[in-house]
């Protein structure tokens, strides 16, 4: 029985990271695309329009991410499903009537008349604001490993904060690269706020989440774990640093370098969301649930590795696909 264990413990840690990589890659992509969404009452309808049409051939498959990450979790690691979402059920209510509002509204703002439109479009915004905060909340009650308590809920509303800052940032950066002119210019001073917004927020979380949650205490005190958990955070700050001085440059003639700020806020998300991971491995609840005690049986999870391993190229394939044939600038949003 301990070798059939042994031999099958590569399965749950191959789940766990296919389970973040899946949750990366929606909170990259669907994360600019909500940030467009938090970004779009600050402009006048023309240009409202053209941000929709920024992301309009995106949105609704960037959200497939989310699916499959959630199917994952609830197949390979049935008792961190059952957990994670009992903690978590009003939250995740709230961030799905959010996405049901933004769908709605997306398709609704250009098919009813112009008087009608202004509410679709704030209901857009709402359902953006909704699912952001909603999802960051989730973020920090996951940190916490769900403790009670005033604090522990303080630091997780505070991190619903810190994500709007941070999708801000994100649509912000994809504005700069798919629109041009006086979009483009209003796109370079968004991110310019929203980069130091979501800095500000980041050092004051990295700063309190250790007397929240003892582990990422302990790790931050401990060697080597403490050089990577202090590399990373260095990393994102001299990022940020390039960005800020880049995004005074923006735009250049013949639009040179747009696609670098997107590229950078990519890369400090990835850092961000690498460290998170890294300060709670090997759970895959922090403090309540080890990966490989809440995984499902390893027959189990060698039928459900083969499912995913035909699924996971179709979605990487059709994503590379669906973003070579839109790239470029966006044009004016039709419905026709």
């Amino acid at each position: 029985m301990n070798d059939m264990m042994q031999e099958g413990i590569w399965l749950p840690y191959t789940f766990a990271f296919l389970i973040g990589f899946s949750m990366l890659l929606y909170a990259v992509l669907d994360g600019y695309d909500l940030g467009v969404g938090l970004l779009s009452r600050f402009v006048q309808r023309p240009d409202r329009d053209r941000m929709v049409g920024s992301i309009g051939p995106f949105w609704d498959a960037n959200e497939t991410w989310l699916v499959l990450g959630v199917g994952l979790l609830l197949v390979a690691f049935p008792a961190a499903h059952g957990l994670v979402l009992g903690e978590l059920y009003l939250p995740v209510a709230l961030m799905l009537i959010g996405l049901i509002f933004r769908g709605v509204s997306f398709d609704f703002r250009k098919k009813v008349s112009p008087e009608k439109q202004e509410r679709w479009d704030f209901s857009f915004f709402l359902g953006s604001l909704v699912v952001s905060l909603s999802q960051g909340y989730m973020v920090g009650r996951f940190v916490v490993g769900f403790q009670p308590g005033f604090v522990s809920e303080l630091y997780s509303i505070f991190f619903g904060f810190l994500v709007v800052a941070g999708y801000g940032l994100m649509g912000a950066t994809w504005l700069i690269l798919k629109t041009e002119g006086e979009l483009q210019r209003f796109a370079v001073r968004w991110a310019r706020r929203a980069i130091w917004a979501m800095v500000a927020g980041a050092v004051l979380s990295s700063v309190t989440a250790p007397f929240v949650n003892t582990r990422i205490y302990d790790r931050m005190f401990s060697f080597p774990e403490a050089s990577l958990l202090i590399a990373m955070p260095l990393v994102s700050m001299l990022l940020t640093v390039i960005m800020h001085f880049l995004l005074g440059a923006l735009p250049m003639p013949g639009d040179r370098l747009a696609a670098m700020p997107f590229a950078i806020s990519v890369s400090i998300f990835v850092l961000g969301f690498v460290g998170l991971v890294y300060s709670f491995h090997p759970y895959i609840v922090p403090g309540r649930l080890l990966i490989v005690e809440a995984a499902a049986a390893p027959e189990s999870l060698m039928v459900i590795l083969f499912g995913t391993l035909v699924v996971f190229p179709f979605l990487i394939g059709y994503t590379i696909f669906a973003y070579r044939v839109f790239r470029g600038k966006a044009t004016d949003l039709s419905y026709d």
